[in-house]
């Protein structure tokens, strides 16, 4: 699968990107600019930085508003879609724990408008990318994870759980437009995406060590370290979001996106300092210091990949070691993102 694969049509055609100015859909905007097409991103910039996209560019239209809020008064005008790429969503721990409601409405909502716009024929015929989240596996102990194993939630008085709740909701309205619509929609559980542009200000692990190595301050390490990820650089998911809309036998399917090379939290705080050769120390931190009373998390999240691998022959071409220095430059020597 090559950076420069058309689309479905074989042709350059026009994609829309919601969330286009974010971490992950900023970089999917890159790969469709690359291979000749046209892109409307539509962002809100809550979480999203313009910078994160090209300044001016012939083929690409940016437009800053709340997704629904466009769907409703301005989509017409946007023309029709080969392709749509739905990146729009609340992102990370810190950000579900402080502003719950927003989070619930942000994610439902804005997926369900995006889903009925593209099944109503104002976008014509779009092969469609819902984002969702391996938080939708919730605390399930099975290792590793495959697209229909059962999910575990914790109780609704735990707010952490309403981001998976959410995301999974996401996905049943994704495949039940396929069922009753044709909606070539493919759902994309992505498993901790990391790269340039992204930041630690919602929680996020890899920027935030990053960050703190940067500056050889103390990496905090929350609980005692042992849970362990997967992380997959931005390029390669990217890549693979791309690759599953463009195969029209992936459409009304569900795939696990990421990396299936683990590694435990207080090992990735080790391979940062190493990596950066910095002279920071490592903490570690209560969850109830970092999260408050309560929280949970998961001990391990690793994905089963042979769904996607047999879908798109998928292989992730970044290390772990390449991407820690590629977010190290990308934040400049201050561990500022840029």
């Amino acid at each position: 699968m090559h950076d420069d694969a058309p689309n479905a049509s074989g042709r350059p055609g026009r994609a829309l990107v919601t969330g286009g100015a974010g971490f992950i859909g900023s970089h999917l905007v890159d790969r469709l600019l690359a291979r000749g097409d046209e892109v409307v991103v539509v962002d809100d910039l809550s979480t999203g930085v313009r910078e994160n996209l090209p300044a001016s560019h012939s083929r690409l239209a940016f437009v800053q508003a709340d997704l629904r809020e466009w769907l409703n008064a301005g989509a017409a005008e946007a023309g029709q879609f080969g392709e749509i790429y739905h990146m729009a969503a609340a992102v990370g721990v810190e950000l579900i724990i402080t502003d719950p409601i927003g989070s619930i409405e942000t994610n439902t909502e804005q997926t369900s408008a995006l889903l009925r716009y593209a099944s109503g024929g104002r976008a014509g015929t779009p092969a469609v990318v819902v984002a969702s989240s391996s938080e939708v596996y919730g605390k399930s102990e099975r290792v590793p994870f495959r697209e229909d194993d059962d999910v575990v939630y914790g109780p609704t008085t735990a707010t952490r759980w309403s981001y998976a709740c959410s995301k999974a909701l996401d996905e049943y309205l994704a495949l039940a437009h396929h069922r009753a619509q044709g909606l070539g929609v493919v759902v994309a559980r992505l498993f901790n995406t990391v790269g340039p542009r992204q930041i630690g200000r919602y929680g996020m692990v890899l920027p935030r060590f990053v960050a703190a190595a940067l500056a050889s301050e103390p990496l905090r390490v929350f609980g005692d370290g042992e849970q362990v990820r997967c992380f997959c650089d931005v390029r390669d998911v990217s890549r693979a979001l791309i690759g599953l809309v463009g195969t029209p036998a992936a459409h009304g399917g569900i795939y696990n996106v990421g990396s299936s090379a683990d590694i435990s939290i207080i090992d990735l705080a080790g391979r940062v300092v190493d990596v950066l050769g910095s002279s920071s120390k490592i903490d570690l931190v209560p969850y109830d210091e970092a999260y408050g009373p309560g929280f949970e998390d998961l001990r391990r999240r690793v994905p089963d990949l042979a769904r996607l691998r047999s879908a798109i022959d998928f292989r992730p071409e970044h290390d772990l070691d390449s991407t820690i220095r590629a977010v190290a430059e990308a934040m400049g020597p201050a561990g500022v993102s840029r």
